[in-house]
């Protein structure tokens, strides 16, 4: 079954209101304490009874765990900032919807991952395709110069993070075409 809804604009606001108040939050923490507080999260997060739309998403956090740990890849830090932005808000207990109730507590959580998984699409993918080529890569030396392998996996790096940055910044520019009077 496939149930969908629109969000009006009072209910984004809702949800923005939420993502401040973690923000908020997230001023006296360091980038290591919200992303263990995330680990944490997942943890404790009743995710064996979530919904699959829920669990769903919550890949999408490990992966973000992954990424910004992941020293080979060194994410940026205006996309590493977003990167955090979303996990602060999904590692709040206290957010929209109180994550312990039952069947429901998650779907704030779902609802806010979407919306900002959607700026972070690109972001993800190229980490995703890093991680693919560097498997790749390490797969199919059979005896690797660390050195080569490191050049081609740093090239690769750059590559990915540029391609993210167009796909950024088109997304962006139709954003504000969209809104433009």
């Amino acid at each position: 079954m496939r149930i969908s809804f629109l969000l009006e604009a009072e209910d984004i606001a809702r949800f923005h209101a939420a993502l401040a108040r973690a923000e908020r939050l997230a001023d006296c923490m360091d980038e290591c304490e919200v992303v263990d507080t995330a680990k944490e999260a997942l943890n404790t997060l009743p995710l064996a009874s979530a919904p699959r739309y829920v669990r769903q998403r919550l890949v999408c956090v490990q992966q973000m765990i992954l990424m910004l740990e992941d020293e080979a890849w060194c994410l940026p830090a205006a996309e590493r900032r977003e990167v955090l932005r979303t996990l602060i808000y999904f590692a709040d207990p206290e957010d929209l919807i109180p994550d312990d109730v039952v069947v429901i507590g998650l779907l704030d959580d779902a609802i806010m991952l979407e919306l900002l998984l959607r700026s972070l699409r690109h972001v993800i993918d190229a980490y995703v395709d890093f991680c693919t080529y560097r498997r790749d890569l390490q797969a199919a030396a059979v005896t690797p110069e660390r050195l080569q392998l490191s050049t081609l996996l740093a090239r690769r790096r750059d590559a990915l993070r540029e391609r993210m940055r167009r796909r950024i910044a088109r997304m962006e520019s139709v954003r504000r075409i969209a809104q433009a009077p």
